[in-house]
């Protein structure tokens, strides 16, 4: 199995520098929100471990919320992101971005404080790396290379079907099963169709895993006295928190929400970014990590193969915090429209959004850390519409295909290869068909 990673680069932009910048991050689009995968900077299409990258500005227009709390805004700077969900490590994926963009990345961060036209580029980038403090993967070990050639499996399939659909239409299930079965061999003996066997697992990330895997719950054993102890002070102040927290009714600009529309809705699969300030305190501070910490452990152990809680529309997602922890930074990649994005976390996902989200300036009132916030449809949309930030640059590898049809292809692909099946389980998955 090939694990995914989730690289992310933060650059302070500097302001005299910032227009050029995001022309020429526009120039790498035909169209608003259409990259060209072969622009002159980074030509994303000949990169084939990478999923979904995004080049985006960093805008904060929230920042001044932080007023309602009786707080000045820190002067923080204006980043630059790059972000990549790709196969194998970021070390390697960055040793090659280096390798074949090398001029389209020296053009793009001179724009950026720091930047130094004669260092070394590899190691600057290095210096510029943000580890996620949570992140979510679809499905791990499938590959670029894997979801492709599933996708042309399904194509030849369905392609023969059309064509020799008749011969198929009186034969038992098991029979149509075990001569698909022929006609994808003969295919790939002819050239046509390739089924790359999956990779090994690398032994030091299989190692990392288990260690993550145990060692957190026994870190939490280990410290559950202490806890336990901490909770009887945690609970009532954060109690009185929820209740006294400011939580305007603060609604989106149109003018933003139109900004926010140019880049979506363009293929099957939108990208989302979104920015906010932490609320002050040490208490939030506090909450914002551990909850992070459990949001990373829950999605890399817990959570079944493609699917976050109930949503299975989320490709990839990432939380990174920044400044410390004064902000929170969310990433994903999903199915749909915006709408129904943000009515799959309220309907299906709503106390997962709060625990960490209601740590943010401006959030809907919660109980508890868990209840109420989102469930106040309205508000929380309003909400998460001011802090989502406009991706200047979002590409995918497959932008023509769904979270549901990878899955899809791949039981096909699984069913496929059985050597036999009786009636029953070759009709069920025929029906994939």
């Amino acid at each position: 199995m090939t694990p995914q990673a989730a690289l992310t680069l933060l650059a302070p932009v500097s302001r005299a520098h910032e227009a050029t910048l995001r022309a020429l991050l526009d120039g790498m689009n035909t169209a608003p929100g259409r990259v060209d995968p072969n622009n002159a900077l980074i030509p994303f299409a000949r990169f084939d471990t990478l999923h979904n990258a995004r080049l985006v500005v960093l805008d904060d227009h929230t920042a001044d919320d932080l007023r309602l709390h009786g707080v000045t805004p820190p002067r923080r700077p204006l980043y630059f992101a790059l972000l990549a969900d790709i196969d194998g490590s970021e070390d390697e994926f960055l040793d090659l971005l280096v390798i074949r963009a090398e001029a389209g990345l020296h053009t793009l961060f001179a724009c950026c404080e720091g930047y130094q036209p004669d260092a070394d580029l590899r190691g600057w980038l290095q210096r510029l790396r943000v580890r996620s403090s949570a992140a979510y993967v679809n499905t791990r070990g499938r590959t670029v290379q894997q979801a492709r050639e599933e996708a042309a499996l399904k194509r030849a399939l369905d392609a023969h079907l059309a064509a020799e659909g008749q011969a198929y239409k009186h034969l038992a299930p098991a029979v149509v099963h075990a001569r698909l079965r022929g006609f994808v061999e003969g295919e790939r003996v002819a050239g046509r169709l390739i089924l790359s066997a999956p990779g090994p697992t690398p032994p030091a990330w299989y190692v990392a895993n288990l260690l993550h895997l145990v060692g957190l719950p026994l870190l939490a054993l280990a410290l559950s006295p202490l806890l336990a102890l901490a909770a009887v002070f945690y609970l009532p102040a954060l109690r009185r928190h929820e209740r006294t927290d400011p939580a305007p009714v603060m609604h989106v600009t149109q003018a933003h929400s139109e900004t926010l529309a140019l880049a979506e809705d363009h293929f099957v699969t939108n990208q989302y970014s979104a920015l906010g300030s932490r609320k002050p305190g040490l208490l939030r501070r506090l909450s914002i990590v551990g909850v992070l910490l459990a949001v990373n452990y829950a999605a890399r152990h817990l959570t079944r193969r493609g699917r976050l809680g109930r949503i299975r529309t989320i490709h990839f997602a990432r939380w990174v915090l920044m400044d410390g922890t004064g902000r929170l930074a969310f990433f994903s990649s999903y199915d749909g429209n915006a709408e129904s994005y943000m009515d799959d976390f309220i309907n299906k996902a709503g106390f997962g959004l709060n625990v960490f989200a209601s740590n943010g300036v401006g959030y809907p009132r919660t109980r508890w850390l868990l209840l109420d916030g989102a469930a106040d449809e309205l508000r929380f949309k309003d909400y998460q519409r001011r802090h989502t930030v406009p991706s200047q640059v979002w590409y995918k590898a497959n932008p023509d295909l769904t979270a549901v049809d990878l899955e899809r292809n791949t039981r096909i692909r699984e069913g496929l290869m059985a050597p036999t099946l009786d009636d029953t389980a070759a009709a069920a998955w025929l029906a994939l068909l």
